[in-house]
């Protein structure tokens, strides 16, 4: 028998208009002024106005630093830390998917631990909790407002860092279907197919527990129900709402369970190429569960059910290939690209691709050629 630590935000908030009544927990918490990290898009469409303007009306100051990347740096985590000391910001607001919550995360934890992040790559580097962190979320997707994990691209490596700490944990989560109305089709496709993937990966985890899996499947439930009405009508609050309670709940999964192979190769494609994370999940996540299906095909027969597929009269084996398939089906109906090669990934990188996906997943430096091998013919398979 084995621990299990379950890590979860401390005060969570999700449901249409709920910004407003977590703006009066944010004063009520005593933080005086906010650096809000977020990014140029969510800036020109006001919602970094509306936010500032929430705040000051709770008589909370704020400085805004908008320079985060599509995948955030080592170079905007730094950014916005010189911005945070300069105007003596005592706590961070992200504001917007993924890539404002982790840079933001970045910036919090180097506030309180000093130095630089990737002095933090890894498992629990950091010594000191964070700056406070209140994660207000506008996509459904990455679950970076509820996770302790943190995505930083290394520039000079052109690899994507993971930094696995429990102390990146915002204090505060906000989920308001409102902001999310606004969301572009691709945009809400990607991020639904990445939420779909935190939940099998978390599924399919030899770390998985009941409480996870229990997450995990709610998820996909709610991601088969609700993602194609999302992306076909933006303005379907009903189907943003669920898609909102499906991402928190894949976060709750993966938080707790980890990850596997599709991101640690989906981080990989990020850092060379600039890629859009979910699009990558979204491409990887039938080819690797191929692989898994040997091992994992009874798991794979609950998420086939889980996305409403009728496995009556299937054994595990032909189930687990139901779900694979229905996989690549709610990907194809929400036009995500049918393959790497359309993303401008090159078979000529693939060793490298592997080589750092090997020690993203496992921590392993020189991989047996094997296990590399598996690696390369799953990215093969991906082109």
């Amino acid at each position: 028998m084995s621990t299990n630590t379950f890590f979860i935000p401390s005060e969570n908030m999700i449901g249409a208009g709920c910004l407003a009544d977590a703006v009066n927990v944010v004063r009520g918490k005593g933080f005086r002024r906010a650096l809000v990290v977020t990014d140029k898009p969510l800036n020109r469409l006001g919602v970094v106005d509306h936010v500032v303007g929430l705040l000051h009306e709770a008589g909370i100051e704020a400085s805004v630093f908008d320079g985060t990347k599509p995948n955030p740096t080592i170079g905007n985590v730094e950014e916005g830390l010189a911005m945070l000391q300069a105007d003596h910001c005592d706590f961070v607001i992200s504001l917007g998917g993924g890539s404002p919550h982790d840079c933001a995360k970045g910036i919090a934890l180097c506030a309180t631990n000093g130095g630089r992040i990737a002095d933090y790559e890894g498992v629990d580097r950091s010594a000191q909790p964070q700056l406070p962190l209140v994660a207000i979320n506008t996509t459904a997707g990455t679950a970076s407002e509820m996770t302790r994990f943190c995505i930083i691209t290394d520039e000079a490596r052109h690899v994507k860092m993971a930094i696995v700490d429990r102390h990146v944990t915002p204090v505060l989560s906000v989920n308001d279907a409102a902001l999310m109305a606004g969301m572009p089709k691709g945009l809400t496709a990607a991020t639904g197919m990445d939420a779909l993937t935190h939940a099998v990966e978390a599924y399919v985890s030899t770390a998985a527990t009941p409480i996870t899996d229990a997450c995990a499947i709610k998820a996909i439930e709610l991601i088969a129900d609700n993602l194609r009405q999302a992306v076909a009508d933006g303005a379907d609050m009903q189907a943003r709402e669920q898609m909102a309670y499906a991402q928190f709940l894949a976060g709750m999964a993966f938080n707790n369970a980890s990850l596997g192979y599709v991101h640690a190769m989906a981080h990989q494609l990020g850092g060379y190429y600039d890629l859009p994370h979910g699009v990558c999940n979204a491409v990887l996540l039938p080819h690797v569960q191929a692989f898994n299906a040997d091992v994992a095909a009874p798991r794979l027969a609950d998420v086939a059910r889980a996305l409403r597929v009728d496995t009556r009269g299937m054994d595990p084996a032909t189930a687990a290939q139901a779900a694979i398939a229905a996989i690549r089906r709610l990907s194809a109906d929400v036009d995500i690209p049918p393959n790497l090669s359309a993303l401008g990934a090159r078979r000529e990188d693939i060793p490298a691709l592997a080589a750092n996906a090997m020690k993203d997943a496992c921590g392993v430096t020189n991989p047996r050629p094997a296990e590399q091998a598996e690696v390369e013919a799953i990215f093969a398979a991906a082109m």
